[in-house]
């Protein structure tokens, strides 16, 4: 394995990946430790992602995912809550494992620069803006009242919430309430449950 990787065409070489530290060794030092782990670990993580892109694509546009994580880290509010990312959007979790709690609207960065918020589970969207500050505006602007850091365990294990099992393809839950994401650990793509 190469442990310094070149972009397309021999361009310029790219720092190694950092591997990740053992996320269940993070959350036995407690829940405060697993969200301040995984902010730590989307930063760097993304943060490569968009210096890989760089060197393979010059002058081809980033999704502003690391300008988003760096406003949303920036505010008290999300940054108790454990984030994690699926399709390039930003979620907030209110719990620290999978499958998660969604209380808060997630964040889409756009192609064309700009970002939607919508919320999980609707798809309702609340706004589409220019900035990744305004994007966490919209996000807080649209936060339940009792928003508190983020709890050890995953939906299963909080039991305080009906689990909603997905339709058809398109279908969405026509309650309130918090989204269970079951997404396969991460990868994206997954059943969404509520």
């Amino acid at each position: 394995m190469n442990s310094n990787p070149t972009g397309a065409a021999g361009r310029g070489p790219l720092e190694r990946k950092s591997v990740p530290c053992d996320p269940a060794a993070v959350r036995a030092r407690g829940p405060a430790e697993a969200v301040e782990a995984q902010w730590r670990r989307l930063s760097v993580s993304w943060g490569w992602m968009r210096r890989r892109h760089e060197v393979d694509w010059p002058g081809m546009p980033y999704p502003r995912t690391v300008e988003l994580l760096e406003a949303a880290a920036a505010e008290p509010a999300l940054r108790q809550l454990f984030p994690f990312t699926s399709h390039w959007n930003l979620h907030f979790s209110s719990c620290t494992q999978f499958p998660y709690v969604v209380r808060v609207p997630f964040v889409e960065p756009l192609r064309d620069g700009r970002f939607r918020i919508r919320e999980r589970g609707t798809g309702t969207e609340f706004d589409e803006v220019d900035s990744a500050a305004e994007a966490v505006a919209v996000v807080l602007a649209h936060a339940p009242a009792d928003l508190g850091p983020a709890v050890a365990g995953n939906a299963s294990d909080l039991g305080e919430f009906e689990v909603w099992e997905p339709g058809p393809l398109g279908a969405s839950d026509p309650g309130g309430g918090p989204t269970y994401v079951d997404d396969g650990g991460g990868a994206g793509g997954g059943s969404g449950r509520r």
